[in-house]
């Protein structure tokens, strides 16, 4: 049997208008939480920060019961890379913190991820920190509309291992809309010429997980909180962009 292709929506004026609205919020939002990112909060206090936030705004978080996720924020500390249920868990000094979080306005979603610094760092952790968020921006450099998905996978992967990290193949980026996940799937590794050509009028949520050692992972018993099986920290990037003729716009930046 022939294989489907993946149909990669194409967003109409009126589409793109409610998701600009649903992004800026989100990365207002991500704004906020960077601000209060101190030692001694706690996860789910960054996660109420973000809730109240955005109802305020006339908003829904997006993640809320998405697969029955119990939470409104992803919120993952240093070996946590992914979906970390906010708790009594207190940040400290030292630590590195993604948070992960979207918005649905009016229908449509905004979806976009920072990794934050509790206080000073070491040297190695801030350096992954900057080159796993320098590996969306190289991503930027190669999208517009007419490349293959492979282009952005292979120039995210590249890019990340030429510093010795590892590309978490586990999870992918996304085509994000009226739904949050949308196709295509955006593998962080891959071949440069292959898979779907990407049209303009896309919208993508890119997402670059990347690790300090290993790449391979594992799930905590709680079904959700995924973590490097090494132990050490990883860190993620992630922002929704439109794709044009001549490359790529930002929409989950303020």
């Amino acid at each position: 049997m022939a294989r489907r292709k993946q149909r990669i929506p194409v967003k109409s004026d009126a589409n793109l208008k409610k998701m600009r609205l649903a992004c800026s919020l989100t990365a207002r939002a991500l704004q906020i939480a960077a601000d209060a990112v101190k030692p001694g909060i706690t996860t789910l206090e960054l996660d109420s920060i973000l809730t109240e936030f955005v109802i305020a705004e006339n908003a829904i978080p997006a993640f809320y019961n998405y697969h029955g996720y119990p939470a409104n924020a992803c919120i993952s500390v240093n070996e946590e890379v992914i979906h970390g249920i906010p708790g009594n868990r207190q940040l400290n000094s030292g630590d590195i913190v993604s948070v992960d979080f979207g918005v649905i306005i009016d229908g449509y979603y905004g979806d976009a991820a920072r990794t934050f610094r509790v206080g000073a760092v070491p040297d190695d952790i801030d350096k992954l920190v900057n080159i796993t968020e320098q590996s969306f921006y190289e991503a930027c450099k190669v999208i517009k509309a007419g490349i293959r998905l492979g282009d952005i996978s292979h120039t995210i992967q590249t890019f990340c291992e030429s510093y010795g990290y590892g590309i978490v193949r586990d999870y992918v980026g996304h085509g994000i809309g009226s739904n949050l996940h949308e196709p295509p799937q955006i593998p962080n590794f891959g071949k440069p010429g292959t898979g779907p050509i990407i049209p303009a009028g896309a919208t993508l949520a890119i997402e670059p997980m990347v690790t300090m050692g290993d790449f391979r992972v594992r799930v905590l018993d709680d079904g959700w909180t995924v973590v490097t099986r090494d132990g050490l920290p990883s860190a993620h990037y992630e922002n929704t962009v439109l794709v044009t003729v001549k490359g790529c716009k930002i929409l989950t930046k303020i």
